[in-house]
């Protein structure tokens, strides 16, 4: 019924999208969740898939089988060998941003009173110690406020915790009610899937479920599972990030290269696991919702549940609220704010009347629906033939400036507001979204009169929630340096490879360690090559040097080899060990490596690894630079080579002349 009222309802909100389930087995072992009936899921799934549409009494698109060929043509970045057959299934996606501004918008045009940016900060209590209003302040002007009701509701998701934290009159902890469990997500370019379709895998390494959906132009990959206490920023930790990449190698032809540097953003949220803290001990930790009133204080929190269902929560806790005395609530009819005005044509409309490109009348149509007609009302001339009218923010992407200046009448108070939460941009390219800040607080600025110190301030902020973003570059993690992908492995075998024969003999080992700048005596290079070849055939082949590669110990080999010798090359350039390099001792190495290089390139370099913008390289920077995989000013090729990143003699002190810097 929830999926149907949105699908139905809202469809300038929402969309179905086909996911492809592809087999290249009959039977699974080890089984899906570990219970031996889920290894019979080739066979099954087909009437798996009939039986959910069922569920939703057929309104859904109906489920359907792919042999390989046509699954080959409707989804060409599939790995077309041993893929027995596809069943896809039908399930509907949204811009969670905006559904939850449309929410909003609408209770407004309802008669709700809403704010934005406005904080609960403690309870007011009458003489019998029940919670009879809150205390509250608002975030931008500072300014506090009381807010009396009949009835008090928390609805803070993960955080609802700390909220009945709040209505404890005398500081007690309170038991608690929520668990949280993080999801990270990966943003890959569109080109990994087809626009129209998405991909589940349902049978990942550590058994979680794995979509891989085409989203807002581009393919999001997720999630993760992890238990933790909720965060309010959204840093995704690098191996949850490396994980994800190599699951989406599994189903992927080898013509498409899944390379770290295409993550354009990642990110994590928290989904928060309910249980009732005033039954009796025992209660079931839950995944719907739970609705539960403190028979003290008089608070009712509602917590857990998921999107599909936002609109049966709201429903559910308003009438237990306010008791079987009072009409039921039923909100089924009701469109969502954009949904009048709303239609199929409605962006041939907009092109005709406007002149603006085709992705972007699509996209204002997707997201404010009747609305979209507001927005382009403010809308400025390019001074181009075509389009006539609508500046994006950032190249590639449909967003444009008129929606910071609507956003502005929409609550929006911060850039980080536009970029994640009216725009999807911070979600989809953290880079593009990084350098978008300049534009939006000029807009901004003009629309909600801030001064030149506020709007400083905003920038500054808005960098900051930025850096919590993934993206193409590694974040100071525990894997301070990134591990190969499964392409990047290979490329690795074909340069060891010298002959291109297809498969390493004993030379090429040895080689590969004398290019490596550490010659092993025979006996080690003996060692290393029985250890990679598994079939004791003599010859190393692709497939066998990918298992050594990818096996634990040569993982944390690899790792560790260049993480200790990038933290050495830094304590090289750092002479007066003050814990980061400044640009004088960037140009002082160049200078002891033999390399005059103009002082403009050299901050141009240092401008490169200084990502904080401090005018100091910390280690993590450092770390982070020598990590990427483009280096057009080829200064840390020079930095490798000079300073010996694949060997160690430079660093020997104990040899006359000390270190390679002398």
């Amino acid at each position: 019924q929830e999926r149907k009222y949105m699908l139905d309802k809202n469809r300038h909100l929402t969309n179905w999208v086909p996911i492809v389930c592809p087999f290249t087995e009959w039977n699974i072992w080890p089984p899906p969740f570990g219970h031996w009936a889920f290894s019979m899921f080739p066979i099954l799934a087909p009437a798996v898939f009939k039986f959910y549409d069922g569920l939703s009494q057929f309104t859904c698109p109906p489920s359907f089988i792919m042999r390989s060929k046509e699954a080959q043509e409707k989804f060409p970045q599939l790995n077309e060998k041993d893929i027995k057959y596809c069943a896809v299934f039908y399930e509907g996606q949204h811009n969670d941003a905006r559904t939850n501004m449309a929410i909003a918008m609408t209770a407004a045009e309802k008669g709700a009173d809403i704010a934005n940016y406005v904080e609960m900060t403690e309870g007011i209590f009458d003489k019998a110690g029940k919670v009879v209003g809150v205390k509250a302040l608002d975030r931008i002007t500072g300014d506090t406020m009381e807010i009396y009701a009949d009835n008090v509701i928390f609805a803070g998701g993960p955080f609802t915790d700390a909220l009945r934290q709040k209505e404890s009159q005398d500081g007690a902890p309170v038991k608690p009610a929520v668990s949280g469990a993080s999801g990270s997500h990966i943003v890959l370019p569109g080109y990994y899937a087809p626009h129209n379709m998405g991909l589940l895998d349902y049978n990942t390494s550590d058994g979680r479920f794995l979509f891989f959906l085409p989203w807002q132009g581009s393919v999001i990959v997720g999630t993760t599972d992890k238990k933790c206490a909720a965060e309010t920023l959204p840093y995704p930790p690098e191996e949850e990030i490396q994980w994800m990449l190599k699951e989406c190698e599994k189903y992927l032809s080898k013509d498409v290269k899944v390379r770290r540097s295409d993550v354009l953003s990642s990110w994590r949220g928290w989904r928060p696991l309910a249980s009732n803290p005033h039954l009796p001990p025992g209660g079931q930790v839950s995944r719907d919702h739970v609705i539960s009133k403190n028979p003290e204080s008089g608070v009712t929190f509602i917590a857990g549940g998921k999107w599909t269902t936002w609109r049966e929560m709201a429903e559910d806790v308003l009438d237990k609220v306010l008791g079987e005395g009072h009409p039921k609530c039923n909100t089924l009819d009701i469109k969502l704010h954009g949904g009048d005005g709303y239609s199929e044509s409605l962006s041939i409309q907009l092109i005709q009347k406007y002149g603006i490109m085709e992705d972007v009348a699509e996209h204002l149509v997707r997201t404010y629906g009747g609305r979209a007609w507001e927005v382009l009302e403010k809308c400025k001339p390019t001074g181009q033939q075509w389009p006539r009218y609508g500046v994006v923010l950032a190249t590639h992407y449909p967003y444009i400036e008129a929606e910071v200046r609507f956003a502005c009448q929409e609550y929006a108070c911060t850039i980080e507001d536009i970029l994640s939460r009216r725009t999807r941009l911070a979600f989809l390219n953290s880079e593009a979204a990084m350098q978008a800040i300049p534009r939006v607080a000029d807009i901004m600025a003009e629309e909600l009169g801030w001064s030149a110190k506020i709007k400083a301030k905003q920038i500054q902020t808005a960098k900051e929630y930025m850096e919590s973003y993934g993206g193409r570059i590694p974040m100071d993690d525990d894997l301070s340096i990134r591990l190969p992908t499964l392409a990047e492995a290979m490329d690795v075998f074909k340069e060891i490879d010298v002959d291109g024969s297809g498969f390493l003999d004993m030379q090429e080992v040895k080689e590969m360690a004398i290019r490596l700048g550490q010659p092993l005596p025979e006996d080690r290079v003996q060692s290393i090559f029985n250890e990679m070849d598994k079939n004791k055939d003599g010859k190393i082949q692709a497939e066998e040097f990918m298992e050594w590669f990818n096996a634990e110990e040569s993982k944390e080999g690899i790792k560790s080899y260049f993480h200790k010798k990038t933290r050495l090359i830094f304590n090289e350039i750092d002479t007066d060990m003050s814990g980061f390099i400044d640009v004088g001792e960037l140009g002082d190495v160049c200078v002891r490596l033999g390399q005059k290089l103009p002082a403009k390139k050299i901050k141009t370099i240092f401008k490169e690894m200084d990502a904080n913008n401090d005018g100091k390289i910390q280690l993590d920077e450092f770390t982070a630079w020598m990590d990427k995989e483009t280096d057009h000013t080829e200064f840390r090729k020079m930095l490798s080579s000079s300073l010996g990143l694949g060997g160690t003699s430079w660093l020997d002190k104990s040899q006359s002349g000390g270190s390679f810097l002398g």
